[in-house]
């Protein structure tokens, strides 16, 4: 079993808006667990996070969009409340940048990995991971980057339907636009559609070639570089669903040992010189074989807490023992383990729950909101979750209604599916 420096607290950093983001929650509960003080710097006053009993205290984060400077600033203040230096670990994309663009500025202040020049940045934009891939020797999907919007439109003829559309830089997309950093196209004209809006989401619209997959071929792989660029407190898993379908967050999950997959992604690490907590993502393709690199996400995944294997360790763990000069233990995989998000897959939550005794936090599994030794959280996930569903089904009733009444006072026109809910259904059952 690891043995983690109590002394030294820890600070977890996410800029981004979201109160279900359960992998903050799993932060929070995986350095408490081990006696850590856990500060959390992010906007989940009254998210269900606040109610763990593991979070030792929480403090107003950066705004969204927040310069550098501006995030310098809120860590400097929230440094002045603790006794001593602290492991500082960001746990969205805009936390992770700023935290490697001021990596000079906050090592008085706290504990943090070197990531050598703009390799954050490099990995985290999307329009430079076909380059990184290259220089790993890693395969890629052909991804192409429009200039007009004859180019957007020629681009799907050219790769191909379904499609899929990023946004180079997804942590800069605004909320309540309706746009998603992933997107499943099956048209030039919704390519069209998504480059007008471009200056809305801020950075640079991406067409990348859809990788055929059987089901169930969306892997992923976290794991964390220490000073010495070993790789520990991670493993390789499969998605068993996701959501948004075909294009979204893991739902539900399994640690399933893949040793050329996990070679891929040391050989990442390492031609990168990366240091730190990562997420990678791959689809293995059907008709090659190959794993091609979706995503480097440079900071722990939301589903990191499947790979606390059996010493306890996981990423976030294996990250404060590096800093603070302890061993990290060798590695004892727990082949099988599963992980739910239960507000997402409350059916597949369930039967997680009866197999492992109503104990989440078993080696069987993981909840990612319930557990039998913090239980406020999931109680307070699951009135808020309900009370969410409600409004977006009532929101979403009424706009339907509108538009019905509209489209019926024209031309008397049933109502139908939306061709991306079809697209997105197909895509999946490949």
């Amino acid at each position: 079993m690891q043995s983690l420096d109590t002394r030294i607290p820890a600070v977890l950093l996410r800029i981004d808006r979201n109160p279900f983001h359960h992998g903050t929650l799993g932060a929070v509960r995986s350095l408490g667990r081990a006696g850590i003080e856990v500060h959390l710097v992010a906007d989940d006053f009254g998210s269900p996070v606040q109610r763990s009993r593991y979070l030792h205290r929480m403090h107003a984060p950066p705004a969204p969009g927040a310069s550098p400077a501006e995030v310098a600033a809120v860590l400097r203040r929230v440094s002045h409340r603790l006794t001593g230096p602290a492991v500082l670990i960001p746990l969205d994309d805009a936390g992770a940048l700023a935290v490697s663009a001021l990596y000079g500025e906050l090592t008085d202040r706290f504990l943090v990995p070197r990531v050598p020049g703009d390799v954050a940045e490099r990995v985290a934009d999307k329009a430079g991971l076909a380059q990184v891939c290259t220089q790993a020797g890693v395969a890629h999907p052909t991804t192409l980057a429009p200039d007009s919007a004859a180019e957007a439109a020629r681009a799907v003829d050219l790769l191909g339907a379904p499609a899929l559309a990023k946004w180079s830089r997804p942590w800069l997309l605004p909320q309540d636009t309706g746009l998603r950093s992933t997107t499943v196209i099956g048209s030039p004209q919704e390519a069209v559609a998504l480059y007008e809006r471009r200056a809305e989401a801020g950075s640079r619209l991406l067409l990348q070639a859809f990788v055929p997959g059987a089901r169930e071929a969306d892997w992923f792989v976290h794991g964390c570089a220490g000073r010495g660029g070993v790789v520990r407190g991670g493993g390789t898993g499969r998605k068993h669903r996701s959501w948004p379908r075909s294009a979204g967050l893991t739902v539900s999950g399994d640690w399933a040992p893949n040793p050329a997959l996990w070679a891929a992604a040391a050989q990442v690490v390492s031609a990168l010189d990366y240091r730190g907590i990562f997420d990678l993502d791959f689809r293995r393709d059907a008709v090659t074989g190959d794993f091609h690199l979706i995503d480097f996400n440079p900071r722990p995944g939301a589903q990191f807490r499947l790979f606390a294997d059996g010493t306890g360790t996981d990423v976030v763990r294996a990250l404060h023992l590096d800093l603070t000069h302890r061993p990290v233990p060798a590695p004892h995989p727990l082949p099988g383990r599963t992980f739910v998000v239960e507000n997402y897959a409350p059916l597949a939550a369930l039967s997680a729950l009866a197999r492992s005794g109503r104990h989440s936090s078993s080696p069987a599994g993981e909840l990612a909101w319930h557990a039998a030794d913090d239980p406020a959280p999931g109680a307070a996930m699951r009135r808020m979750w309900r009370s969410h569903v409600v409004r977006r089904l009532r929101d979403g009733v009424g706009h339907r209604s509108r538009e019905a009444l509209s489209m019926g006072a024209r031309d008397h026109a049933p109502a139908v599916l939306p061709a991306q809910a079809n697209r997105e259904r197909a895509v999946t059952d490949a």
